[in-house]
């Protein structure tokens, strides 16, 4: 039971990398993006694929996906430059498809629907199994710490001044002086890089990796994080991907309860219940567990 706590924690901690990026591109800069799954994936094969089939050090293959993400974060920014709100959300949404769908049939490369195993581990041959299984959670919660501080020295700098200005009018922003394509590319460039980073962190932890598992139903619950636990508040989102992951969790064990339900129906009834929870939240706390602190400019 305790190794169940502890892969759980593991994968809240994936959740909540996810969060921070999306909370830097959407609750502090207003950039709608629904291909996190795209992200994930790119990330998380990008740093496979290095280190099995190219025989990259699995470090350097994962320091790799966030470089990916930057990249292709910075060039979805680039061909979305006029797109606003609904718009960006359609060509988000359509990146993280093309995403999926590439690593589905160009199984050449990527091993298709078999799946692509990874052996390859940080530090796996140093420690046993039961070892490991608290390294990874430490891993990943390092990593979960530096990008909350990173994001946290973004939210209360001039830089993120800037960021709130474009999320609340974009052309009063311009017309100060500030150029805003510039802010969204740097911003959404660098949450593509947390992503990829969180993709290259699963993979190796589960190490068979396959396209089901990047389905847009992954943005879904990660945008469920952010609306949560407060957009533009990283403290709460942490708090929003915890709540999200552990009624994910906790919703498995309903099939002991109610033995008169098939696993189609049990499913159904566990994304049911996740959406019950949002609406919940949305009517009793609208703007999250935790709301967006109000910065004052005091002369």
């Amino acid at each position: 039971m305790t190794f169940y706590f502890v892969s759980i924690a593991t994968y809240v901690g994936f959740f909540m990398i996810m969060a921070l990026a999306l909370n830097l591109q959407w609750g502090m800069t207003g950039m709608v993006n629904f291909g996190v799954a795209g992200f994930y994936a790119i990330g998380a094969y990008t740093s496979g694929l290095l280190s099995v089939k190219a025989g990259w050090p699995v470090e350097w293959a994962m320091l790799a996906a966030p470089v990916m993400g930057l990249i292709w974060g910075a060039a979805v920014a680039l061909l979305s430059i006029r797109l606003r709100e609904d718009f960006l959300a359609i060509v988000t949404l359509g990146f993280g498809e093309i995403v999926r769908l590439f690593v589905l049939n160009e199984d050449w490369l990527t091993e298709g629907p078999r799946g692509l195993r990874i052996d390859a581990r940080p530090l796996g041959g140093m420690l046993n199994r039961d070892q490991y299984a608290y390294f990874y959670l430490a891993l990943v919660a390092v990593t979960v710490l530096i990008i909350f501080l990173i994001s946290e020295r973004i939210r209360r700098s001039p830089y993120g001044r800037v960021l709130r200005a474009i999320r609340e009018d974009d052309v009063v922003a311009g017309v100060l002086g500030k150029v805003v394509l510039r802010y969204r590319i740097q911003v959404f460039a660098l949450g593509g890089a947390f992503m990829g980073l969180g993709g290259a962190l699963y993979a190796h932890y589960v190490q068979n990796i396959s396209p089901d598992v990047f389905m847009p139903m992954v943005a879904i619950f990660i945008w469920m994080s952010v609306i949560v636990g407060g957009a533009g508040n990283n403290k709460g989102l942490l708090i929003g991907a915890g709540v999200v992951m552990a009624l994910l969790e906790g919703t498995r064990f309903l099939g002991d309860f109610m033995t008169w339900l098939d696993a189609e129906k049990l499913s159904a009834l566990r994304i049911i219940l996740i959406g019950v929870l949002l609406i919940v939240v949305l009517r009793l706390r609208p703007r999250g567990l935790m709301p967006e602190e109000k910065f004052q400019y005091n002369p």
